[in-house]
């Protein structure tokens, strides 16, 4: 009887132990799938139509458009063969192709909304996220601060390139990620995301 009271703290710790990281493991996945939420809700109001604005001035995106077509029978390492190897692209920007005014237009517009996301404390677990998000809120105030684009130096001009291909970069990395997250946990989401491409020329939602 002493030796089977020794043990009932070890096998009530050994029990506390379990329950707590079965408790840690649903609280992590609660805080993934509300952080996903606010991702998608992003690329909903911003992400897409600026990876879409902004890959139409990529002079190079021929040469890699193939592989980002994705579709229904991408696996987890088909998306992580892609993101890894996205590194190694040089995203480039036309500036002859870049209305500054208008993507100024389009991003001041969204700046309450992006505040807000800056602003979440879920963003504090996501690094990538946060980056891509500081990353377009300074193309917001670098467009902002100029009145006139129709007279801006080629310096001027260079530095504004540069700002928006660190978005592009970040951009395209971040949306083949959280379509790697939908393909596995939201099918239907995902089979919306395909159709809508953006870096597919003949994309649509229309189901054939």
């Amino acid at each position: 009887m002493v030796g089977d009271i020794a043990f009932v703290p070890i096998e009530v710790l050994l029990i506390s132990m379990i329950i707590h990281h079965f408790l840690s493991d649903m609280d992590k996945k609660h805080r993934l799938q509300k952080l996903n939420m606010v991702i998608g809700v992003f690329f909903s109001e911003v992400g897409i139509k600026l990876l879409e604005y902004i890959s139409d001035a990529d002079p190079d995106l021929d040469r890699h458009r193939d592989q980002f077509m994705i579709d229904s029978e991408w696996s987890d390492r088909d998306f992580d063969n892609l993101v890894r190897s996205m590194s190694r692209i040089n995203y480039d920007v036309d500036t002859e192709k870049i209305d500054f005014e208008n993507l100024s237009t389009f991003l001041v517009g969204k700046r309450d909304f992006l505040v807000r996301l800056l602003e979440n404390p879920s963003m504090l677990e996501h690094e990538e996220f946060t980056e891509l998000l500081r990353a377009v809120f300074h193309l917001t105030e670098e467009l902002d601060c100029r009145g006139d684009f129709s007279c801006l130096p080629e310096t001027d001009t260079h530095h504004l390139t540069g700002d928006i291909k660190r978005v592009y970069a970040l951009l395209a990395r971040e949306w083949f990620t959280y379509m790697k997250y939908n393909k596995k946990n939201y099918p239907y989401l995902f089979s919306l995301a395909m159709r809508t491409n953006p870096f597919d020329t003949e994309s649509t939602p229309i189901v054939y």
